[in-house]
């Protein structure tokens, strides 16, 4: 980005007055600070004083990409193209507006062959949007050994993270903190880092310094309030999104946030009012959808409850809150015939918790079944037994990566009988200690109880490509998962990450 002396020096040459110097050297410190939306409107206030100067249209054109603007910044790229700009980076802003409007074919046509670290980090963009993770992965490769551009570093190491290769993320952030341009994302990734390894405290310490430091930017705060929320701390997770929406209460973000912890107190006239204008564009799946779904059914209205999780469970089968929310509101219909059978695979599995059990022991009993006795005296045993201590110390091991203790919960469940569940955690945990044959041996067992699940194919595939044995059983595995689910991006990502690792 041109520095504040060569715009100083230009603005003199071209007679701009003073207003224009000091929005611009204003728009500096507002770009440093990560206060993107303030520096888009100085530099938009100095193009109407000064007119088209290349060096504030290039300002501008970045600023509005990092945010998402790609309508703006086609409509700047094409006042640059009249202030003299090269078709080089008029391609390249051009392109990764094109992705950021949908536009992927057109993004890539305007890329053609630039081998550039930006225009890598733009095709890398265009590719995953488009579903092809192998040729995204390639990109970033290409572009990181490129070097020089922050953003790749950023984007690769995110992609990292979806892969779930948690140690080759650090190293891209490591390589990201060496730049000047690379401190905001550098702390707020190594942080996410953190929290993903059980490391609060230190992703804690990592974000109130970048609060200090970034004073008028939401991100730490936010950062925060997901983290206290995994550690299963509400009401500092609520404050923090206090703080996030004092700086920014528009932020999609923080809204988000807002819905969810509604959404765990129960709030649901807060959740129905905070995503009502939203119903029509809700994706069933995602977060919010779930949310506003759960909050019609608690507000009075089944019926569209129940179409709503139908068609979240239809594009998810394994999605074990959408099969019980579905049940809750086929049971809250009448339908306990069906309630039953939907809440009964996640009954059946030992890991089974009382929610669970309660919810298909109502469902047997309305529906005259003899299941409900049983599941009754499990429920009884779930609340006082050994089998919810034991799964609930498994589950906090997994979340704090104690892959040794995680191993020897699910061991010890895995004991009690067959569970595609428990055995494709503990496949998970043994990959994790290095026992590489336990761990597929496990996989394989949760596949055959459940050959056409998606997550036991990818599970036995993954154990295998982190194991290094029979490399082409485990891509086939993943590349069957990523096909069965194909929006899933953990799949996709590791069978780009491997695919480029065995060069098939």
């Amino acid at each position: 980005m041109t520095s504040r002396l060569a715009l100083a020096l230009l603005l003199a040459l071209t007679g701009c007055g003073d207003d224009v110097a000091d929005r611009l050297a204003r728009a500096e410190r507002e770009i440093g600070g990560m206060e993107l939306g303030a520096a888009k409107v100085d530099l938009t206030a100095a193009l109407a004083e000064a007119g088209d100067d290349p060096a504030i249209l290039r300002m501008l054109a970045s600023v509005q990409l990092r945010l998402g603007d790609g309508e703006g910044a086609t409509a700047t790229a094409s006042r640059l193209e009249r202030s003299g700009g090269s078709q080089a980076e008029l391609s390249l802003i051009r392109a990764e507006a094109a992705v950021l409007r949908g536009n992927v074919d057109e993004a890539l046509a305007l890329l053609g062959q630039d081998a550039s670290s930006a225009a890598e980090r733009v095709r890398a963009a265009a590719l995953s949007v488009k579903g092809d993770s192998a040729g995204a992965f390639a990109a970033l490769q290409r572009g990181a050994a490129a070097g020089g551009d922050a953003l790749l570093l950023r984007d690769y190491a995110r992609f990292l993270i979806t892969a779930q290769d948690l140690d080759a993320a650090s190293r891209q952030v490591e390589a990201l903190s060496k730049l000047d341009a690379g401190a905001f994302d550098a702390s707020l990734i190594g942080a996410d880092i953190a929290v993903r390894r059980g490391k609060f405290a230190e992703a804690h310490a990592v974000l109130e310094q970048m609060a200090e430091k970034y004073p008028r930017v939401p991100d730490p705060w936010i950062a925060r309030a997901n983290a206290f929320d995994l550690q299963g701390k509400l009401d500092d997770a609520l404050a923090m999104t206090s703080r996030a929406a004092a700086i920014a209460p528009d932020d999609p973000r923080v809204r988000d946030l807002q819905v969810q912890f509604a959404s765990m107190k129960g709030e649901w006239e807060k959740v129905r009012s905070l995503l009502a204008k939203q119903e029509r564009d809700l994706d069933p799946l995602s977060a919010n959808g779930l949310s506003y779904a759960e909050a019609m059914l608690r507000t009075g209205h089944p019926e569209q409850a129940r179409a709503m999780f139908k068609r979240a469970l239809t594009r998810s089968p394994n999605n074990p809150f959408a099969r019980i929310m579905l049940a809750e509101a086929q049971l809250a219909t009448g339908d306990s015939l069906a309630a039953f059978g939907t809440v009964r695979p996640l009954a059946d599995s030992q890991l089974a918790g009382p929610r669970e059990l309660e919810l298909a022991a109502k469902a047997a009993e309305a529906a005259g079944l003899v299941d409900a006795a049983l599941l009754r005296a499990r429920l009884r045993a779930a609340q006082a037994g050994q089998i919810k201590t034991v799964a609930a110390e498994g589950q906090a091991a997994l979340a704090r990566e104690d892959w040794s203790a995680a191993a020897e919960a699910y061991a010890q469940l895995a004991h009690s009988g067959d569970d595609a569940e428990v055995l494709k955690r503990l496949a998970l945990a043994l990959s994790h200690v290095g026992k590489g044959e336990e761990a597929i041996k496990a996989a394989d067992k949760a596949r055959a109880l459940r050959p056409d699940d998606p997550d036991t194919l990818y599970m036995a595939g993954l154990v295998r490509a982190r194991a290094g044995r029979d490399m082409p059983t485990a891509i086939d595995l993943l590349r069957k998962a990523s096909s069965a689910e194909p929006t899933n991006a953990v799949f996709r990502s590791t069978l780009a990450r491997y695919q480029a690792q065995t060069g098939t």
